[in-house]
This record gives structure tokens, C-alpha cells and sequence, in this order.
């Protein structure tokens, strides 16, 4: 069973920058996965933020873009979330997901392996 486990959260104040990382275990073939980040803000639903194909093809929400930058290590089946002027609403539990073969848009049910996930918090 893959494991993932996300690392770098923490309290930052509005236009300061944190990195997020996830490191990834029992997988075969990392550099075959679609990788994203996923985020959950207070009394909303689970959305999309990030993705990265297997070939390293980046895609981005329309709400992060610019702002953030997702990268890979595949030779350390690891992935990153670099954010930057982050915003009071960026703050949410930041999850890592994979997805085997291609990515699939936005939709959580699209992806098999998860994090527990990592706690943003931004303040204005």
C-alpha cells in the first residue's frame, strides 16, 4: 500500500511563503504517478491546487497560479509545494495524492492514495 506523508505546514502572516513536502513509500515506479496537492479549508469541500504528471507537466487552480509552484524528486519519490504570497485564504489542510498513470482534473475521487495532511494557517 503507498504511503504518503506531507511535511512543512505551519502559521505564516499574509505574503510570506512556506513549503510543503510529501514524501512517498512502498511505491513502485513513482515517476508513473500523477501526482497533486489537494486543500481543505474550514467548512468547505476538498479542491484541487496542484498537479504533476508523471513526465512533469505542472497544472495549476486558477486561485494559485502564479503564487505557487509544484515540483517533484523523483529519484526521492518526492513531492513539493512551494507557495508564495500566500493569502489568508490559502489557509486549509493541505493534502498530497496520487494518482496512477494520468492525471484526472480536479476531483478528489480521481485519485487513489492520500495523505493525513498538513495544517496552513495564514493570518492577515
Amino acid at each position: 500500500q503507498v504511503q504518503l506523508v506531507e511535511s512543512g505546514g505551519g502559521s505564516v502572516q499574509a505574503g510570506g511563503s512556506l513549503r510543503l513536502s510529501c514524501a512517498a513509500s512502498r511505491i513502485y515506479s513513482y515517476s508513473a504517478y500523477c501526482m497533486a496537492w489537494f486543500r481543505q479549508g474550514p467548512g468547505k469541500q476538498r479542491e484541487g491546487v496542484a498537479t504533476i504528471s508523471g513526465g512533469g507537466s505542472p497544472s495549476y487552480a486558477d486561485s494559485v497560479q502564479g503564487r505557487f509552484t509544484i515540483s517533484k524528486d523523483n529519484a526521492k519519490n518526492t513531492l513539493y509545494l512551494q507557495m508564495n504570497s500566500l493569502k489568508p485564504e490559502d489557509t486549509a489542510i493541505y493534502y498530497c495524492a496520487a494518482r496512477w498513470d494520468r492525471c484526472m482534473g480536479w476531483q478528489p475521487a480521481n485519485y487513489n492514495y492520500w495523505g493525513q495532511g498538513t495544517q496552513v494557517t495564514v493570518s492577515s
